[in-house]
């Protein structure tokens, strides 16, 4: 079966290129994927089908306890970490307690590393709920998916499995008034007979024209890193994202592009 899932509620310190030294939170069940969407690239592998779906998500207390152990532990060994974030198997802000879960990482931050910047990984599905939108803005980085500019291609590619629209997600992301920052997976694939390419000319114009809308403070592009559920996702050569990325900056958007 494809997929990479966390066994741990706490993980790493891992290096990663954008964040520096990373110590990652899954706040979903262990060893399974649990989100709102069930991407045609993710890397996960597929969203479980609700009546098989483990709702036993990992409690608050837990979660702070193990975080913190975790902290003093790189603390008292004289390390350090650039970032605490928010990733694991699944999207993280559907957990239950997810407003309460900031609180005490802001917490916990503030006490052990306090230049540490707190990262959050998210579709944005939830972010009609005030709470979650309140609690989002309490990181430092707030990064948003948004991978197509059209309907069609955000239904297709995203493959949501709750009732939300793209002009929904939208109307959402206004709400945050430009504090936040998107990422966007560029790929090409064919699924159920049809093809699906957020990189052809148009679908890229439409979906510069959502950013000009929302005004996010960064664009972050890249593609696929791993193995995906679906066969038929292929890899965007660096060439065609350097393309996209050039049309971002001549939009006035800061970009960083990831290959």
């Amino acid at each position: 079966m494809i997929g990479f899932l966390f066994e741990q509620v706490v993980f790493g310190p891992i290096k990663s290129r954008r964040l520096g030294i990373s110590l990652g939170l899954n706040l979903l069940p262990e060893n399974e994927k649990h989100c709102t969407f069930n991407c045609l690239y993710c890397e996960c592998g597929w969203t479980t089908p609700k009546n098989k779906r483990c709702l036993s998500f990992p409690p608050r207390d837990i979660i702070k306890s193990e975080l913190e152990k975790r902290l003093k532990a790189i603390s008292d060994k004289g390390s350090f970490i650039d970032a605490i974030t928010y990733a694991g198997n699944g999207e993280p802000t559907i957990h239950p307690e997810f407003t309460g879960i900031m609180n005490d990482t802001v917490e916990l931050r503030d006490s052990y590393f306090p230049d540490a910047k707190i990262v959050v990984l998210s579709n944005g599905t939830m972010t009609g709920n005030e709470d979650i939108r309140n609690a989002l803005l309490k990181a430092d980085i707030n990064q948003l998916k948004l991978d197509a500019g059209t309907e069609e291609t955000f239904q297709k590619l995203n493959n949501p499995i709750i009732k939300i629209t793209l002009n929904e997600i939208i109307e959402n992301y206004k709400k945050f008034n430009g504090n936040f920052t998107v990422q966007t997976l560029f790929t090409k694939a064919n699924f159920k007979n049809k093809t699906i390419d957020n990189t052809h000319p148009d679908e890229v114009q439409a979906w510069l024209e959502k950013l000009k809308i929302l005004k996010p403070n960064l664009v972050i592009i890249y593609p696929i890193a791993r193995e995906a559920p679906l066969s038929e996702v292929e890899k965007i050569p660096p060439e065609v994202l350097q393309e996209i990325g050039k049309k971002v900056e001549e939009a006035g958007f800061e970009v960083e592009i990831y290959n």
